[in-house]
């Protein structure tokens, strides 16, 4: 079984080889990726493959390769503020890292048939939450997960601005789908052996663009009760926030843009030319075929003509000689400082504020 990239050695080698790839394309993206350890939302047993380009299953948890997940997150064309629903949503992984852009002001919804998942889900999303220092750096659109077949939401819901569905779509389900999406929204699926981005441009005009022939366990059908009927599915209301929230939201966006200021004044007056690292040698290549776990048995990237020039190109960043003799040991950073907790920590207020401008977080 293969990947797309290389393995890593933890989540930054990952993202560095889905760069390198060319699947993260984007700053936002990327940030969200090295924000949220793939390995916290795998099983302890199973966390050895958590690096690894594929796809992982066990009972009913599942997580995509992070190719895919990286085509989706670039696909969706996220911006904070907007709206989300992730039919089948699964861990929760892939919407916890849409929130991290959406942010406070966002929509994050996800429909998952198997309530044990959801519950999988909810314990994931409360560990990242209370112990990871990445949650700090951004402002949050929490997600929230209704358990039901997402073929069966009610008619009544609201529309969304981004709409992904990470199972197989049948083609008589496709207008279905585009049904859930503002005029403006996009939609990303797998349709018919294909990755699929839809754009709404207008009531009855879309835009299709196909990004990876991919294969997909199919959708599962509506289980009808006795009397016939479907059981509908209503996804959470549009909450309001509460003032206390949005004070906090507010309090943290200051703090943050004064410990910015003050990184900023530091770095005009400190070293001029600080340390640089070494760039370990890279080979860049497209495969063409990415072999999946269980019912995903593979994805291949669609051939873009421009690709070819660069398949097989080796890179290496040239150093100074003064920079090759520098031993590894120098070249170490220092941990990461989460200077927002810091901050709020040292500010004359009353603990319990305190406790509640850091969310009640652990670390």
């Amino acid at each position: 079984m293969g990947g797309a990239v290389s393995a890593g050695e933890d989540n930054d080698e990952l993202i560095d080889n889905l760069k390198e790839a060319q699947y993260i394309r984007t700053e936002l993206v990327e940030q969200a990726f090295r924000a949220i350890d793939r390995a916290d939302y795998y099983l302890e047993e199973f966390k050895d493959n958590a690096y690894k380009d594929l796809a992982w299953k066990h009972g009913n948890i599942h997580l995509s390769a992070p190719c895919i997940y990286s085509e989706v997150m670039e696909a969706l064309d996220l911006q904070p503020g907007l709206s989300f629903l992730n039919l089948g949503s699964g861990t929760g992984y892939l919407s916890s890292m849409v929130g991290l852009i959406l942010g406070p002001f966002g929509v994050n919804h996800g429909v998952e048939l198997h309530s044990d998942v959801i519950e999988y889900a909810k314990q994931k999303l409360d560990f990242f939450i209370k112990t990871s220092d990445s949650f700090d750096k951004f402002e949050f659109c929490e997600p929230s997960f209704v358990i039901g077949n997402c073929l069966e939401i009610s008619p009544d819901c609201t529309q969304y601005d981004r709409v992904y569905c990470g199972a197989g779509v049948q083609k008589e389900h496709e207008d279905y789908m585009k049904s859930l999406l503002k005029v403006g929204g996009i939609l990303v699926m797998p349709l018919e052996e294909k990755l699929t981005k839809i754009t709404r441009t207008g009531p009855s005009a879309w835009e299709t663009k196909k990004i990876l022939a991919v294969s997909f366990a199919p959708l599962i059908q509506p289980n009808h009760t006795d009397s016939g009927k479907s059981r509908l599915v209503h996804l959470p209301p549009v909450a309001v926030r509460s003032l206390q929230d949005l004070a906090r939201i507010a309090i943290r966006g200051t703090i943050k843009k004064i410990i910015h200021q003050e990184a900023m004044s530091k770095a005009g007056s400190g070293l001029k030319n600080p340390p640089r690292f070494k760039r370990r040698r890279v080979r860049r290549r497209r495969m063409e075929t990415i072999v999946f776990l269980d019912k995903e048995v593979f994805a291949s990237r669609i051939s873009n003509p421009s690709d070819d020039n660069n398949n097989s190109e080796e890179l290496e960043e040239e150093r100074p000689e003064e920079e090759e003799e520098t031993k590894p040991s120098e070249l170490k950073p220092d941990p990461p400082v989460n200077f927002l907790r810091e901050k709020v920590l040292s500010l004359p207020l009353p603990d319990p504020l305190k406790y509640y401008l850091l969310y009640y977080r652990e670390k």
